[in-house]
């Protein structure tokens, strides 16, 4: 696990965060950034680079906790190769179907399905306000 204290209005994606290969992951260009708040819990979708112009992809799970000096953000990431994006999919959607249709057939998921994300309008002024 790795974590990072920060004050309480910090983004720790704005840092520089040493990997343990020594270098700077942060330093490398993104190509696509998806976030998904899910709960308490936060994941990042990140295509970037390689310096030899392979990409990859980034899944970091942030977890937000109170400090008494600020925040500490808890953050697990795993790093996902060209070479292993169609094990990881098969993997991921063979174990999502075990549990829907084995271990939980009768519950019902539909609850759980993602709403649209708002629109920066829609945050700042509410979702009355609408433009013609």
């Amino acid at each position: 696990m790795n974590s990072i204290i920060l004050p309480g209005n910090y983004s720790y994606r704005n840092q520089k965060i040493l990997t343990v290969e020594g270098n700077y992951e942060n330093d490398r260009e993104e190509y696509f950034s998806k976030k998904v708040k899910a709960g308490k819990r936060t994941y990042f979708f990140d295509v970037k680079a390689t310096r030899s112009n392979d990409y990859y992809l980034t899944i970091t799970e942030s977890k937000r906790k109170v400090k008494e000096d600020g925040f500490l953000y808890e953050k697990h990431k795993i790093f996902l190769y060209k070479e292993d994006f169609g094990k990881f999919v098969e993997a991921l959607q063979e174990a999502v179907d075990h549990v829907k249709n084995d271990l939980m057939a009768d519950f019902d998921f539909t609850q759980f399905e993602a709403e649209p994300e708002k629109t920066e309008s829609q945050t700042k002024f509410g979702d009355d306000l609408k433009w013609e």
